[in-house]
């Protein structure tokens, strides 16, 4: 089965996952670091995310790691679940619950973050972009005709290579 991945921030519960029951012995930045570790062996990772729980709750952490692809965050929801990860006691991870009634606009990956998808799927294998960027400022004057602003209408534009194929964007 194919998945779709877009060069989008990654939105949707299938691609959120929900880690609790994190000790409270070491630090958020450690714990984050350990689970980036553990889940980056499922697949590409956007963002991993620790917070002190609710003080209702008692001492420690929870975690919101998202992933790119909705299959790699389930294949990592079920191989961690109840495990003891990095910690004496296990971890209980769950997928995101997605709120139908919810609209959330599709927000672009920046550049790096394109780079960091393209590299990690299609492999560092010669692939290259190369990016021309050229800039033009209105004209200042109201006395300048618009045939002559237009002539110096400047556009950007993107390449991408790949092996054996080349497009421009």
């Amino acid at each position: 089965m194919v998945e779709l991945v877009p060069f989008a921030v990654p939105i949707g519960g299938d691609k959120t996952l929900l880690v609790w029951e994190l000790s409270s012995g070491p630090t958020a930045e450690a714990l984050q670091h350990s689970l980036f570790t553990v889940f980056s062996q499922f697949g590409l990772l956007y963002s991993v995310r620790v917070f002190p729980n609710a003080a209702v709750a008692g001492p420690g952490f929870y975690a919101i790691i998202k992933f790119y692809s909705a299959r790699d965050a389930h294949r990592a929801q079920k191989a961690c679940d109840q495990k003891q990860l990095f910690q004496t006691s296990p971890v209980k991870v769950r997928l995101g619950t997605r709120h139908k009634a919810v609209q959330h606009n599709t927000l672009a990956l920046n550049s790096s973050r394109c780079q960091e998808l393209a590299n990690y799927y299609f492999g560092f294998n010669g692939w290259s972009k190369r990016i021309i960027k050229r800039w033009c400022c209105p004209p200042t004057s109201a006395g300048v005709p618009e045939s002559a602003w237009l002539r110096n209408l400047w556009l950007r534009w993107r390449k991408v290579c790949f092996p054996g194929h080349c497009h421009s964007l």
